[in-house]
């Protein structure tokens, strides 16, 4: 009898725990929160709002886009690596807030300790410019005119120690020359100057020059990446100009706070390589320069890794300093 009774209480307990794992909610229960960490408008915010959309479509999840900019896009990484890891605050993660960043001055956040990587969405090169009247027609052009007057040419870039500024360091290492580098809040005023004859030459993201590209007011002379671009097939890599292994881009990616469950790491990123897969999708990433690339988790850590590490020998290289 007592066995019995035994018996009937073990197995109570045992259904009643089946139910409550049959009960537990899956992920998400809850709207999803991408943190952008840009104003509206640009390759930040245009991958953020992509990436929800299409999250919302495919699944029928409920996924917001939430703009925190601020300083220099750090702000909503810090945002997203003091947010719970269950995994309902998600960030777009790019070179200049997940790299360079954390390297040239004291952010709230490491992220290698602090952020997951979760998924990888593109890469982009920067393109070299130079004015639409410039005597200068290639990039071995503009490189001859810099070693005949070392430190005379000027470059403009968006803002010292971002991806553009990078790109330009490592041509002088490459080339062996050395130019004056005038830094701007952001790309509007440095291709502004550039138009204006007031620079040289320029470097810019290839979304934020695409109009000007496009009505023929500058010309591009190369791109970073070690293959040319989809967005400009005609114009050649820096590495064709005899720079063997010249490669430097940016990467945008979707990342969440430190300790998110690897489950659900594991779903977003597959349901996001998905999208990437779309015709839609990846046309709409092409017309911006951003070249779609679907990895693993653990590729796209090791290509932060990579990244951070190839940075920090620039910034060496070059002497690099933000002031804060």
């Amino acid at each position: 009898m007592k066995r019995s009774y035994f018996s009937m209480l073990v197995l109570s307990a045992l259904t009643f725990t089946g139910m409550s794992w049959a009960q537990a909610p899956s992920y998400p229960s809850k709207s999803i929160r991408i943190i952008i960490p840009s104003t509206p408008g640009g390759g930040t915010d245009f991958i953020g709002r992509l990436v929800s959309t299409r999250l919302t479509e495919l699944n029928g999840w409920q996924v917001v886009p939430d703009n925190k900019p601020g300083a220099g896009t750090a702000l909503g990484l810090a945002e997203a690596a003091r947010a719970s890891n269950a995994g309902y605050d998600l960030v777009v993660g790019q070179t200049d807030n997940v790299t360079l960043i954390p390297l040239l001055m004291k952010a709230a956040y490491d992220p290698l300790k602090d952020l997951t990587p979760i998924a990888l969405i593109a890469t982009t090169p920067m393109v070299l410019i130079v004015p639409e009247n410039s005597p200068y027609k290639t990039l071995s052009d503009v490189i001859r005119a810099a070693k005949a007057e070392p430190g005379k040419m000027s470059y403009g870039t968006s803002g010292t120690g971002g991806s553009v500024h990078m790109a330009l360091e490592l041509l002088q290492i490459a080339a062996g020359v050395k130019m004056q580098h005038i830094p701007y809040k952001g790309s509007t005023p440095a291709l502004a100057d550039l138009l204006g004859g007031h620079l040289q030459f320029a470097g810019s993201s290839i979304s934020s020059a695409a109009s000007l590209l496009a009505s023929g007011k500058i010309r591009a002379l190369a791109v970073t990446s070690p293959k040319r671009n989809s967005a400009l097939p005609n114009v050649p890599t820096v590495a064709e100009f005899g720079y063997k292994d010249f490669n430097l881009v940016s990467f945008y990616g979707v990342m969440g706070p430190a300790g998110i469950p690897q489950s659900v790491t594991t779903r977003l990123n597959t349901d996001l390589n998905k999208i990437l897969q779309r015709p839609d999708v990846r046309s709409a990433l092409l017309a911006q320069g951003l070249e779609p690339n679907p990895m693993s988790p653990e590729e796209f850590s090791t290509l932060i890794k990579a990244d951070i590490s190839k940075s920090k020998e620039i910034i060496t290289s070059a002497n690099i300093k933000v002031e804060q």
